[in-house]
Order: C-alpha cells, then structure tokens, then sequence
C-alpha cells in the first residue's frame, strides 16, 4: 500500500504535464464574428491596389451577382497558404474581389504574381479602415456578399480545401 501511495505524486504531475500539454498543442481559437453579418457592406471607395485591376467600391459589391470578398496582405503566410484555394474558386466560377491591408502597390504586385491572382478587382486599404468597419479582426478573411450588397457569411482565416465546396454552397444560396 505504501508503494503505491510513493508513487502517487509522480501520477498526479504526469497527468498534469499531460493536460498542459494537450492544452498547448490544441490552443482555444479566439476568434471575432464580425456583427455586419446579415447586414448591408459599409459604404466606401478604396483606390486601385495595383495598375492591373480596378478599384473597389460598395457598389461594385452589390450589382446582382453574389460575390466573394477577401482581405489579405503580401507579408501574411496564411494569405499564401490560402491563394490555391482562391484560384480554385475563381476557376469554378467564383467572382472574388479583395481588399489589400496595410500593404504597399509593390509588395502586392510581387505577392500576386508569386502566388496568383484570382481577384477581379482589388483595393487598398492602407489604415484598415474599411476592415474594421466590416468587423474584420485580422487576415485573411473572406465575407460571401448576395447580389444586393447583404454581408451573408464571414470565414475567418484563410480558405482550405475543404472550405471550398462550402464556400460555393453559400455563394449559389445568396444568388
């Protein structure tokens, strides 16, 4: 009996060290829901990020045709993690459209030409004020915008294989 009871500390801090340790390799994800879900997109007019593609505007988010719009940045990794997916879309059909954050012409340029550039129109928001505005916490993230402007659905972080098909489903709902 004894013995058994020698060992109990070691039990004990094993099973601690163990919980601790499924806790750092399984982090809680705190993550932001933006309120704007449900709600028409803020109204704003971002320049031209880079020479190849036009501005973006509200406007250009609510003429009929349900839409993707995705923020991202050249110096975010997930950004790049996530750009085969975006490609995959915009070859299946998708219409994504993308806000640059906190980002220069150049380094968008070269980050779009290294990864591909799926995006119909792209602008920049350089003080992450129409992101915020979006309830955005970060990047990437992508918004599904209905025909009429209507934020209908908020994916955070960045688009994954198995995102796709989802991501399309909602897209057909909100035509």
């Amino acid at each position: 009996m004894n013995r058994w009871l020698l060992w109990l500390p070691l039990a004990l801090f094993s099973l601690f060290f163990g919980a601790v340790a499924i806790g750092l390799m399984m982090p809680k994800d705190n993550i932001i829901e933006s309120k704007m879900v449900g709600k028409p997109m803020p109204t704003f007019a971002l320049p031209a990020a880079i020479e190849q593609r036009p501005a973006l505007s509200s406007a250009d988010l609510a003429k009929g045709k349900p839409t993707l719009l995705n923020i991202f940045a050249s110096w975010c990794v997930p950004c790049i993690a996530e750009a085969p997916q975006l490609l995959a879309l915009q070859k299946a059909g998708v219409e994504i459209n993308a806000i640059a954050s906190r980002d220069t012409p150049e380094d968008i340029a070269i980050f779009l030409n290294r990864w591909g550039n799926p995006y119909s129109r792209i602008g920049t928001d350089t003080t992450s004020k129409v992101q915020l505005e979006l309830g955005s916490s970060g990047v990437p993230e992508t918004f599904v915008i209905d025909g009429n402007g209507i934020i209908v659905h908020q994916h955070i972080g960045d688009i994954r294989q198995e995102d796709i098909a989802k991501l399309i489903e909602i897209l057909k709902e909100a035509g």
